[in-house]
């Protein structure tokens, strides 16, 4: 009776939801993440059957869980007893469902806590069927939570959705000792709670998602600074995103393609959460791309109209790079918000700030959200078309692997034409209740470490490139609020990485990503990290390796996941949606990486495909040779390309910034890091500085160019 009476009070005020259908299997144990104290109870009581529960010895002491504890089966067990796992084995060998918290502890981040080996083994040993649940809504139930405050919102009686998903048995690891065994076992158990979390994601698109993080951490939060002194609240976003979407609606089509060339300010995050409401594509044009470059990018998506603003081209000295544009729409903001009548104020402020849900057109999370366009860093850039789901799938990616919570500042300072700016400086705060100071460079390499130090930014994404000048410029104590640094897009280098630690005592988290993966594909994270390597696949996601003739260790990376892009958008075939073409299938995108992957699942990238040269018959892999160079001359940038050869098939050409830097130097990096003599480069050549793209990564075309022409500047 005191069940049903539970049950019908969570019911009735909590408006528990159970999806999913719980097997019948008996010989099952369920796993949960562990948000709120109502955790126990909302299983006990709602779920089809009557699970027991595992309680700790300690728990058992408190009159008050004493009381609860007796109500259900349960299982009364020591943690630091040898028998414990003992004891549920046979508990659930005799055909009693068992539920466990594998986290041992309420969240304190909102994300995954660390999991426990014991639950993992436990689940091996008995070989139960595993059965995750996954609870949302219970972390925002006042009382109930350890999430701190004012970060995390607090409210009385919260909906509560309890999610059942696809069971899984966790098979024992071969490995030598039990202890390695354990350890096996509990990564195992958590990646199943990592896949879970992303799995129970909403389906959604970028605007609803937007208007959700509103209600749950309310109008008046602060989400964008900028360093001009003006902010951004979750109201005056949805204002500038009402508004600027109006005016952008009416010069386009639905679902047309629209490009914009906007710096990073919040404005900018206005309008294009404007243009989600009402489904229009943005088409992100890259600034430093040149004319042409742009040009290639509106034909590919078939825009005929670019928004942006006569500051900006006055600042960044860009009016004749559109002028060269030639048949396209310039539509400049300054003059759209003069267009504003005063019927569209009147609906603005008593109608669509009111009720941006009835106002925002209604759109499909499948549908394309967004077009980037890839650097160009190995040719012609391509039109990356990104569906709503595939970027919220992503951020659910991240999110359950990495631990950013609201009470986080991050310092963006990455371009949001490049997915990696995109991601953490548009979509990872503005959806997660984070604040976001914003600044328009990257380049400014001694002001940004003042910044994360003036504003006390906790997180920074950046290139290896921008944070090894960073580095050089930054006074000690500048990051000392900064808990996590993530750096992708180019591969970090071990020198960035002892700087960081060494000087400022921050670990650099190295991820791996691409454009056409929304972007993130991998990455080291506090709970899993490997030196050398872009850590382990995002959940959610698949590989599979495609051997290369030539290239003896790793093959080709071929991945697959909920954020995959929908596909192209070619200069060649305007407007065409050309899926992702793969040898492992439909759906799945060729990386064209060569990468090695341990028993561990930790990827490490040995060099693109199109970044390997032939010498002798004999593949090299470009990215060894600069690692070579960066080993004999630490501080300096350096640039590896090739070129044909007639008796050699192709000879590798390194570009480098150090004068001094010899090719007796390099043979002798060559053996400390037991690189073949083969991977040294014949030729040494210096030039001022290794020309770059704005996204910081190296311009290898440019290179190729350099070295094909001979030069020798």
């Amino acid at each position: 009776m005191l069940r049903v009476l539970v049950r019908l009070i969570f019911k009735v005020f909590y408006r528990v939801e159970v999806r999913g259908e719980m097997p019948a299997d008996q010989r099952a144990l369920i796993i949960s993440n562990h948000q709120s104290f109502l955790d126990a109870m909302i299983l006990a009581s709602c779920l089809p059957y009557k699970p027991a529960f595992m309680v700790h010895s300690q728990v058992i002491k408190s009159r008050f869980f004493a009381f609860w504890v007796k109500q259900t089966p349960h299982l009364i067990v020591d943690s630091g007893s040898p028998y414990a796992v003992k004891a549920a084995v046979q508990f659930i060998e005799s055909g009693h469902p068992l539920v466990i918290f594998p986290e041992g502890r309420l969240t304190i981040t909102g994300a995954l806590m660390k999991v426990y080996d014991g639950t993992a083994f436990i689940a091996a040993k008995s070989q139960a069927l595993v059965i995750p649940i996954h609870i949302e809504g219970a972390d925002q139930a006042r009382g109930f939570t350890r999430l701190p405050e004012p970060a995390f919102p607090r409210r009385w009686f919260p909906k509560i959705i309890l999610t059942i998903t696809k069971p899984v048995h966790i098979p024992m690891p071969n490995a030598p000792t039990g202890k390695a065994r354990r350890r096996l076992v509990g990564e195992e158990m958590r990646l199943v709670l990592q896949r879970m979390m992303v799995e129970c994601r909403k389906r959604r698109t970028l605007y609803d998602a937007f208007l959700d993080a509103v209600e749950k951490f309310g109008r008046d939060r602060l989400v964008v600074e900028e360093p001009t002194g003006q902010t951004f609240t979750y109201a005056l976003l949805i204002k500038a995103s009402m508004a600027l979407g109006r005016l952008a609606a009416r010069h386009s089509k639905e679902g047309e393609a629209v490009g914009v060339l906007m710096p990073n300010v919040g404005a900018t995050l206005g309008l294009l959460l404007g243009m989600f409401a009402f489904r229009r594509v943005p088409a992100i044009l890259n600034y430093t791309a040149g004319a042409e470059g742009m040009a290639s990018a509106l034909r590919a998506s078939k825009a005929t109209s670019v928004i942006t603003s006569r500051a900006f081209l006055e600042r960044a000295r860009l009016e004749h790079v559109t002028a060269r544009m030639e048949g396209v729409r310039f539509l400049y903001l300054e003059d759209l918000r003069r267009t504003l009548t005063l019927g569209d104020k009147l609906w603005l402020i008593g109608y669509a700030i009111r009720k941006p849900r009835s106002v925002r057109v209604e759109a499909k999370p499948t549908d394309p959200a967004v077009v980037l366009f890839t650097s160009g860093s190995e040719g012609k850039p391509k039109g990356v078309v990104l569906s709503h789901d595939n970027l919220l799938a992503n951020l659910a990616q991240i999110r359950a692997a990495l631990d950013f919570t609201p009470a986080d500042k991050i310092l963006g300072a990455m371009p949001i034409f490049h997915a990696f700016g995109l991601l953490g400086t548009f979509i990872l705060p503005v959806m997660s209740g984070m604040s976001v100071f914003i600044y328009p460079t990257p380049l400014h390499y001694r002001l940004i470490p003042e910044l994360a130090y003036d504003r006390n930014c906790t997180i920074m994404f950046a290139t290896n490139t921008f944070l090894g000048h960073y580095a050089r410029r930054a006074h000690p104590y500048d990051f000392r609020s900064v808990r996590m640094v993530i750096s992708g897009a180019e591969k970090l280098t071990d020198e960035v990485r002892r700087a960081y630690m060494d000087k400022f005592g921050v670990r650099v988290i190295e991820g791996y990503g691409a454009t056409e993966c929304s972007p993130v594909v991998s990455a080291n994270t506090f709970m899993a990290s490997k030196t050398n390597t872009v850590g382990q696949l995002m959940p959610g996601m698949e590989l599979r390796l495609e051997p290369v003739a030539g290239i003896e260790e790793g093959g080709l990376l071929h991945v697959t996941g909920p954020n995959v892009m929908l596909g192209y958008w070619r200069d060649s075939n305007p407007g065409v949606l050309e899926p992702p073409v793969s040898s492992a299938g439909p759906g799945w995108y060729n990386t064209g990486d060569i990468v090695t992957v341990d028993e561990e699942g930790f990827i490490a990238i040995k060099g693109r495909m199109k970044r390997f040269a032939k010498v002798a018959g004999e593949m090299i892999s470009l990215e060894t040779v600069e690692k070579i160079a960066e080993t004999a001359s630490p501080a300096a940038l350096h640039g590896a390309t090739a070129i044909p050869d007639v008796r050699r098939g192709e000879a590798i050409i390194l570009f480098t910034q150090d004068r001094n830097l010899r090719r007796d130097q390099l043979q002798q990096a060559a053996q400390a890091l037991g690189a073949p003599e083969i991977a040294v480069p014949r030729k040494v050549i210096h030039i001022e500085k290794i020309p770059l793209l704005g996204n910081g990564k190296k311009d290898y075309p440019a290179l190729q160019k350099l070295a094909l022409n001979g030069d020798r500047t």
